[in-house]
């Protein structure tokens, strides 16, 4: 099987892909992800999935490299990752009782040739009215602080939202896993 190689340092994305059963190894990919002024979130997101698999294609000769970016949009304006409690009580704040749309964007790249195919998957995630009170309850709890929108669903960030909107619900955690496999499948990698 052609090695693959996921182009991130994520260990949620790591957690997915070891979904799929297949080997695969992993790199931190050394790129700037300082988005380019006057570039949507959803541009944003294809650009840097695509920098991060060519970032980590240069350093091996053969296999199938995986770049993933995601970048959550709050009225077309990219809300980064908030770093501090500060920060996420903000995010959180503004999302009460509204919708975020996460932009996942996703790259497979042939190391070999440089030959890739890219997608992007947005989620909206339509949040519940919250408390002050519940902000701090589940900031305290889970401190998703490494998390776009201050926010992790794959564990008690699941209270916070009322629905979830995607083709694809590994999206929202990071690796559209339903894109992934059509992906791969494009390169000669058929699950299961």
């Amino acid at each position: 099987m052609t090695p693959l190689i996921l182009a991130s340092s994520s260990p949620y994305r790591r957690e997915l892909l070891a979904r799929l059963q297949i080997p695969f190894i992993w790199e931190a990919p050394d790129i700037d992800e300082t988005p380019v002024k006057g570039e949507h979130p959803e541009e944003t997101c294809l650009r840097l999935s695509l920098e991060k698999a060519r970032a980590i294609g240069r350093l091996h000769h053969q296999g199938l490299v995986i770049g993933s970016d995601q970048v959550a949009e709050r009225e077309g304006q990219a809300i980064s990752k908030p770093v501090n409690h500060e920060a996420a009580v903000e995010q959180l704040t503004w999302a009460s009782g509204r919708a975020l749309k996460f932009h996942t964007g996703l790259c497979v790249l042939d190391a070999a040739t440089g030959h890739h195919e890219s997608i992007r998957v947005t989620v909206t995630a339509h949040y519940r009215v919250l408390s002050g009170a519940q902000i701090e309850r589940y900031l305290r709890n889970d401190q998703p602080y490494d998390c776009a929108g201050s926010g992790r669903i794959e564990t008690l960030g699941i209270t916070l939202v009322e629905k979830v909107i995607s083709e694809d619900p590994t999206a929202l955690i990071g690796l559209p896993l339903i894109a992934l496999t059509t992906l791969l499948a494009h390169f000669g990698i058929v699950l299961p």
